[in-house]
């Protein structure tokens, strides 16, 4: 599946168009090297997505669907392994 069709599928990112932006400007990496729109993805891969000034949120692919997917079931095509922010002490 292409990466741009399974972030939107995820729901990850809300926009196909919005995607394919963010991959066009270098703002998502696919096993630490940056991705095209159209990068085939599998399962494992670990997605790196930098928003504006953030940091990079992590995802690892965990399920490539085959079709359209209800918003209950789009949690189960991905884990986020963003490190948890860490505390101010």
């Amino acid at each position: 599946m292409r990466l741009d069709k399974f972030l939107q599928v995820s729901r990850i990112i809300k926009r196909r168009t919005v995607a394919a932006t963010l991959c066009q400007h270098g703002r998502v990496h696919v096993n630490g090297h940056k991705a095209k729109a159209g990068k085939t993805l599998v399962v494992g891969d670990i997605l790196s997505i930098r928003i504006g000034e953030q940091e990079p949120s992590l995802y690892e692919v965990l399920k490539l669907p085959s079709g359209a997917v209800s918003k209950e079931k789009t949690l189960t095509l991905y884990q986020n392994i963003t490190a948890p922010p860490r505390a101010i002490v």
